[in-house]
């Protein structure tokens, strides 16, 4: 229980402080990251919701989730690989879920290289289902992207 407790405590709504922290969290994780703009111009959005694990400073991991018409789409979620499988994407998976239930909606959708078979397996974990395949949708490398939801929060 102390060290979940803990982990709970390190995620939180980002902040623009946070902006050059995750921006270089953009660059290792994701081979198209987006820039500083773009994740300030986000926080602004009514419809986006950033958050961001923090651990003694660090930001470690981040997620995004977009609300719009009663759905959710989960934009990024992204953990710095030297702590990927420690519960961080959990956590940050976990608090995106909560703030979309409690803004009201009913199904979240993702999209996900195909190739990603951890980021798959924590999606379903959380209920999501294939559903589509994007052809090609990801560049450096081409891959194509499947899209998944889940129609029961």
């Amino acid at each position: 229980m102390g060290v979940c407790m803990g982990m709970e405590a390190n995620v939180r709504p980002m902040r623009e402080e946070d902006a050059e922290q995750v921006g270089e969290l953009e660059k290792r994780c994701f081979s198209e990251p987006w820039s500083n703009h773009l994740l300030l111009s986000g926080l602004a959005s009514p419809f986006d919701k950033y958050f961001v694990y923090e651990e003694k400073g660090s930001v470690l991991g981040y997620g995004v989730i977009r609300v719009l018409a009663g759905e959710g789409e989960i934009q990024r979620i992204a953990v710095l690989p030297q702590h990927r499988r420690g519960g961080i994407g959990r956590k940050l998976m976990e608090a995106m879920l909560l703030f979309a239930r409690k803004a009201g909606v009913c199904a979240i959708a993702l999209e996900v290289r195909e190739s990603n078979e951890s980021a798959r397996n924590l999606y379903v974990s959380y209920g999501f289902r294939p559903e589509a395949v994007r052809k090609g949708y990801y560049h450096n490398p081409a891959e194509d992207a499947v899209i998944m939801w889940n129609r029961r929060l």
